[in-house]
């Protein structure tokens, strides 16, 4: 069974293009489950039942597994099986009969516009480093890119004259975001003044170097974000992905168009950013019953009659 799980990998790397880390999640799902298989003398993955799997799913929730877990390994044995039966390895997929355990999005956490203002006016702009994380905020914040896309931006990604950059996500996908006026004013400042104090060699391409010189990592980004946080005096547990929800939920409360917000995000299906709308759009159901004239109660519109 272990010759399927590596070419599947392989197959994952080469055709679908997936990120390292997603790679990684997939593979040690896999190798987890072989590992029960072969614990209770299973060797031939022909003989790989929905029963078995079914009671795989069991045993994981009785060790305390989380469901959002479970359902994580479901996604990963079902693709694994899927690729099994078409190449002709399986006749019948174990997992065809078996419904995926569904899992509530929880709504993300976000800043709202005042504490995110309060925020990004933290950096102390007269120093080179305080230039550098002002330029940082305000780029992540109006853009909605994730952290590992900030931190690999060169300096020719970014256009202030047109006022967007070009990023790559983890599986290679590339996208043109926009940008206002006072990120680009910003960011300007920072290349000028700021980075020629701070890169070590003039020809590095990095746009955000760190106190080294070198590329800063996600790690000391992160600790950025939370002095600032901290300093900002917001009480909730800020992360770089909580500027991403805030620029989401920012843009769609004020009437961005969905898909223009998928598309600035990177998503590549619009029902990913469902639970955004679940948060901006909370009193859909009262709007609609307060405005549409076939909504009304029939029992107290006779009553007027």
């Amino acid at each position: 069974m272990e010759q399927y799980a590596s070419s599947f990998i392989s197959y994952l790397a080469r055709q679908r293009g997936l990120s390292e880390s997603t790679l990684e999640s997939y593979n040690r799902d896999l190798r987890q489950f072989l590992s029960y298989l072969q614990d209770r003398n299973t060797t031939d993955i022909h003989e790989v039942t929905r029963t078995g799997i079914l009671l795989y799913f069991s045993t994981l929730k009785n060790c305390g597994k989380a469901p959002a877990t479970i359902t994580r390994i479901s996604v990963t044995l079902r693709a694994f099986f899927q690729y099994l039966v078409r190449e002709r390895i399986i006749e019948h997929d174990p997992l065809v009969m078996v419904e995926l355990p569904k899992v509530d999005k929880k709504l993300p956490r976000t800043l709202s516009v005042e504490e995110t203002e309060k925020l990004l006016d933290m950096p102390d702009p007269s120093t080179p480093l305080g230039l550098r994380d002002k330029a940082m905020l305000e780029l992540l914040y109006a853009t909605g890119i994730r952290v590992s896309e900030l931190i690999s931006l060169n300096l020719g990604d970014v256009d202030n004259d047109l006022r967007f950059l070009r990023c790559c996500s983890e599986s290679g996908k590339e996208r043109i975001i926009p940008f206002g006026n006072v990120t680009a004013e910003w960011v300007e400042r920072y290349i000028n003044e700021s980075r020629p104090h701070l890169i070590s060699k003039e020809q590095d391409a990095a746009l955000f170097p760190n106190r080294l010189g070198e590329r800063i990592s996600r790690q000391g980004f992160w600790k950025v974000l939370k002095k600032y946080g901290k300093e900002a005096g917001i009480e909730q547990d800020i992360t770089p992905h909580t500027l991403r929800h805030s620029f989401a939920v920012h843009l769609l409360d004020r009437g961005a168009d969905v898909r223009a917000v998928q598309e600035m995000l990177g998503h590549a299906d619009v029902s990913t950013i469902q639970v955004y709308l679940n948060k901006t759009r909370p009193n859909l159901k009262s709007v609609y019953d307060a405005y549409h004239p076939r909504a009304r109660d029939r029992s107290n519109s006779k009553e007027s009659e």
